[in-house]
């Protein structure tokens, strides 16, 4: 049985602070629903985010700023900051961690600076909402085997069908050179491509 992460909720202690805060960061609105003044639910997504974040009054016992480590996928960390910053938010300088795996907690082992191979996984930025609920963005190119099916392949957004569509064409266009000859069937070539750098297995040559 498929069980899909779908919501996260967030405390908040000013919801109508929170919102602005989200929405300006360029995340749809999906819902703001109030069944009185002790009941609200404000449903705000990422950009190209299958799960969302669930705010407001009474949905959540938590104390407000509490969450941390919620994680943000992007494919440039670099042009994630610029837009952040861009749009009114307060992010850290790109960084990646010491021991190379995944981060520490808090500020710990941080090294400034994205990963020195610029691995997938390997660099990583963080920004806080008005309450100091932490987010952690997190470069992610290749994905690891094993991480999707490879028999699904799906986009999120339009962009980021368009990148995996220009790292294939580039992939090709060096294959081509290494054949030296015209591939008529690039279309299969970008297929098989486009679906084994998702799925995190071997890429054609």
């Amino acid at each position: 049985m498929d069980m899909k992460l779908e919501v996260v909720v967030v405390p908040v202690s000013d919801v109508e602070r929170a919102k602005e805060f989200y929405t300006a960061l360029g995340w749809r609105l999906d819902a703001d629903v109030a069944t009185g003044e002790d009941f609200r639910v404000v449903q705000v997504t990422p950009p190209g985010s299958p799960a969302s974040v669930i705010f407001g009054t009474s949905v959540t016992d938590q104390a407000a700023g509490s969450a941390r480590g919620l994680h943000l996928i992007v494919d440039d960390i670099d042009a994630a900051h610029d837009e952040l910053k861009r749009r009114g938010a307060e992010p850290s300088e790109v960084f990646h961690d010491a021991g190379g795996v995944f981060h520490h907690a808090g500020t710990d082992a941080r090294v400034p600076g994205p990963d020195p191979r610029r691995s997938s996984y390997g660099s990583f930025l963080s920004f806080s909402d008005p309450d100091g609920n932490g987010y952690v963005l997190q470069e992610i190119t290749t994905r690891l085997p094993g991480r999707l099916d490879p028999a699904s392949t799906d986009f999120a957004s339009a962009d980021d069908l368009a990148g995996a569509l220009r790292r294939a064409a580039a992939a090709h266009g060096e294959h081509e050179a290494r054949t030296g000859a015209e591939d008529p069937d690039w279309p299969d070539w970008y297929a098989r491509y486009m679906v084994a750098e998702q799925a995190g297995t071997e890429l054609p040559t």
